[in-house]
This record gives structure tokens, C-alpha cells and sequence, in this order.
């Protein structure tokens, strides 16, 4: 797809995303949906409202009456979508700086659009083919309140909250001046918590932090966490579809170690996990002790959703999915990631660990070494050089290579993975072991091969 990558349309706002591009997908999605209603919403982004106009105006030209529910997380989105059953035009740019924006489209079932329908609306806008309306059947416009009060009242009602609320946890939050601004901080006290906040307060400059949620960007919550005594803290992104831990000390815990533990949590014998090709070794090993099959998937939500529905019209239960940044799926809960309720889950899993603080809840799944190598080339034809030769490499191993998404070599214990970078100039190479020597030499012997190619 030449404008939907693997989680919608991204790009520094009002350069790349227009007005008049944001215009043309709303008239291009309303078309497709051939929906009487559609919904418009938006994050905390300071470009958000003229976007979410645009988009407004879009479905409204092809004659769709628009429901504009302002500024709520992704996950509320997928909530009043399928509680309402109708499609929406979520402008947002998840964890990107606040300069970007974007645009995800959300089906009538609350979940992102499977590729093959996001390739119907991108081939209408590239064509500049749109249902236009005439003037007696234009849309209009409804301002819905209540959208963050009805999905807070459903996750609430979603989990344990007696377990949660018994174990007398205190929770620092961080949102990240994004979207769970609204929600977030509400959720775990009315889960029972003692509610700490950070960065809490709709931001669209993202003041506090940078909004994605990775350590170097978590020093406040850490902080917050190690010096008022929490239990544990819980970040996320701008648009509030991750969620991502501290431990009791202010150490922000690895995603895949999180992954790994609601993992471990969640699976029976025969069930099955969809993950994409750069998964963690943990997660290899946790399916390994459930006896469960993992599907590996491209890089990206769209293609993990598209792979668990799959499974799910072959009747394989999935009842854990995502990927190791934060960002994972409960399908039986609804087949989109949700961060408030990652959070409520791991709490969940923190009430029936008989005290243990969080550090030694995840310590089972913490002693990997992951290692990430990048090699930059020159041109595209230097790049094909240099995966001609990692796939000579991967060829000759003593291991069956898997090619979803690059080339990935399995050996029981550990792997590596080469592929090339799909924003950057650069071929990047991910290996990983309980045994740090062993995940450094397998992407170094791979680092030696992709250089061999120049």
C-alpha cells in the first residue's frame, strides 16, 4: 500500500498530512462503507480539530451524517463503534513527536480495517474516485457526549475489580498528555486504586514528555513510582492503545517481558498467540510451557489483526496477541489494543501473586539478552546487495528460515532477524538469547554477512 502503512496514515502535519488529503480518505472511507453514519475523533494533537473538520467534511460530502465524538482514546473509538455499530475517522498519530499527525480508520466492529479493505480506500483516493452527494443528501454533524463515561463504565465492568480492588495497590499513572488524559487516571480508581498522576493533563505539545513510552522518556514516572512507594506505574502513548509498566524500584519493565507474563497468564494447551516476526524469545518460550501455537505476522497491528481474525474463523482460540511494545491485544475482549486496559489486566495479575512486588511477578521472563544492530546503505541498489547476501547467509544456515517479514533463523534457544527498515535507510538486525554470548555472536556472524553485499 502506497499511503496505509501497518498502522494507518503518519506524517508531519500540514507537510505531508493535509487538510486536503484528510478530506479525500474521509470521502474515500465513506465511500467504501457506504455507512448513513460515520464517527470522527480525534487525540489531544494540536492539529487535531482542523483534521478532524476536514475529515468531518469529507464524510459529509459523500453523504454520511457524522457523529463527532472529540477528543477520546483509540481504544473508546473501538468501544462506541461497535457498541453503535458505525464506522470512524480517528485522527491521531499514536506515539509519534507532536508534530505529526495521522489517520486510522476503524471499522463498525470497533476494530482497525483489514488490509484488503484499506486497499479499496486507498485505491479511491489515489484515483480520486468518491460518492460525491448532492446537496439534498449532504450529511450533518452531531456532537455525541458521554463516549468516555460509557467505555470507562465498560472496562470497569470488564475485569476483576474486587481482586483488583482488594489487593490495596497504588498505581502512579502517566499518560502522557494524550488521550488517556481523559480516562486513564478515572479507570484505576474506580478499579479500587490509590491513583498517583504524572503528565496528566491534555497536552497537544506533549510538554512533559515525549508521548511514546519508552524508557528515556518515562524518567518522571520512574520517579513518581520509586519516591511516593507505588506499586507499580503505568504509561502510555498519545492515543492510549499501549500500556507500558514500572516496577516497585522506578524501573521501567521491557515489553516483551510484560508481553510475556500477560502471556503466560492468559494461555491454555492449544490456544494460539499472533505476534509479529521480530517476537521476543520469551514469548517463544512461554507458548513453548502452554503447549500453544505462536503465528508469526509482519511488522505491524493491521497485519496481527487480519492474522487473529484468520484464526478466529478457523475456530484456533487467541486469547492474548500484540507486540513487544506495549501494544497487545485481548480478542475476547475486543480485537483492538486498549492500554487502560493492559494496565487493568496486569493489575489483575499483580492481585493473585500472593504480594510479590512487580519486579519479581515479571523476574521469569526478564533474563533474555536482546540485541539490535543497524547497517545503513547508500542506494536501493546497495540494499538489494546486501539482503541478496543475507539471504545467502540465511540459506546455508543450519536452521529453517521464516520470510513473513525479512529473514528470521529460529534455533530452539535463539534467533536473529534481518530486514530492511521501512522508514529509515538502514537494514536492521535483532537477535536474542537467554545467553548474552549467543545473541551477540548470531547478530554479528548476520551483521558480517548483510556487510559482505556492499
Amino acid at each position: 500500500m502506497e499511503l496505509f502503512g501497518s498502522s494507518g496514515i503518519r506524517g508531519v502535519a500540514l507537510r505531508y498530512l493535509t487538510p486536503e488529503l484528510v478530506l479525500d480518505i474521509a470521502k474515500a472511507a465513506g465511500s467504501v462503507w457506504d455507512a448513513d453514519r460515520v464517527a470522527v475523533a480525534r487525540d489531544t494533537r494540536t492539529t487535531g480539530e482542523l483534521f478532524a473538520n476536514a475529515a468531518a467534511s469529507g464524510l459529509a460530502a459523500v453523504g454520511c451524517d457524522v457523529d463527532r465524538l472529540g477528543v477520546v482514546p483509540t481504544p473508546a473509538v473501538g468501544y462506541y463503534c461497535e457498541s453503535v455499530g458505525v464506522p470512524c475517522v480517528l485522527v491521531t498519530a499514536s506515539h509519534n513527536p507532536p508534530e505529526f499527525n495521522g489517520i486510522k480508520l476503524v471499522g463498525a466492529d470497533g476494530v482497525e480495517l483489514s488490509v484488503d479493505v484499506l486497499e479499496r480506500v486507498e485505491r479511491r483516493v489515489l484515483d480520486d474516485e468518491h460518492d460525491h452527494a448532492d446537496w439534498r443528501t449532504a450529511g450533518s454533524e452531531t456532537t455525541v457526549p458521554g463516549v468516555v463515561d460509557d467505555y470507562v463504565d465498560q472496562l470497569v465492568s470488564a475485569v476483576d475489580r474486587e481482586a483488583i480492588a482488594d489487593a490495596g495497590l497504588t498505581v502512579a499513572v502517566d499518560p502522557g498528555h494524550g488521550a488517556a488524559s481523559v480516562s486513564s487516571p478515572r479507570i484505576y480508581r474506580e478499579l479500587g486504586c490509590e491513583v498517583l498522576t504524572v503528565n496528566a493533563t491534555p497536552d497537544g505539545h506533549f510538554s512533559g514528555r515525549e508521548s511514546e513510552p519508552v524508557p528515556e522518556n518515562l524518567g518522571s514516572l520512574s520517579r513518581l513510582v520509586a519516591t511516593s512507594d507505588a506499586d507499580v506505574g503505568i504509561a502510555h502513548d498519545g492515543d492510549a492503545d499501549r500500556g507500558v509498566f514500572v516496577d516497585e524500584t522506578g524501573t521501567v519493565v521491557d515489553g516483551d517481558t510484560s508481553f510475556a507474563a500477560l502471556a503466560d497468564d492468559a494461555l491454555e494447551p492449544n490456544d494460539a498467540v499472533v505476534s509479529a516476526v521480530n517476537v521476543s524469545q520469551r514469548l517463544v518460550d512461554v507458548c513453548d510451557a502452554n503447549d500453544a501455537a505462536l503465528e508469526l505476522t509482519p511488522i505491524g497491528a493491521t497485519n496481527i489483526i487480519t492474522r487473529t481474525r484468520e484464526l478466529d474463523d478457523e475456530d484456533v482460540h487467541v486469547p492474548i496477541a500484540g507486540e513487544g511494545n506495549g501494544g497487545v491485544f485481548f480478542p475476547p475482549y475486543r480485537l483492538s489494543r486498549d492500554g487502560a486496559y493492559i494496565g487493568a489486566q496486569f493489575l489483575e495479575l499483580l492481585a493473585v501473586a500472593d504480594g510479590d512486588p512487580v519486579s519479581e511477578a515479571v523476574a521469569p521472563y526478564a533474563d533474555y539478552h536482546f540485541v539490535r544492530v543497524n547497517v545503513g546503505y547508500g542506494d536501493v541498489d546497495e540494499r538489494d546487495e546486501m539482503l541478496s547476501a543475507a539471504r545467502a547467509f540465511v540459506e546455508a544456515a543450519d536452521a529453517t528460515p521464516n520470510t513473513t517479514d525479512g529473514y528470521r533463523l529460529d534455533y530452539g534457544d535463539a534467533w536473529v532477524l534481518v530486514r530492511p527498515s521501512g522508514t529509515e535507510p538502514k537494514i536492521r538486525i535483532y537477535a536474542e538469547s537467554a545467553d548474552g554470548d549467543l545473541a551477540e555472536r548470531l547478530a554479528e556472524e548476520m551483521r558480517r554477512a548483510v556487510e559482505s553485499g556492499r
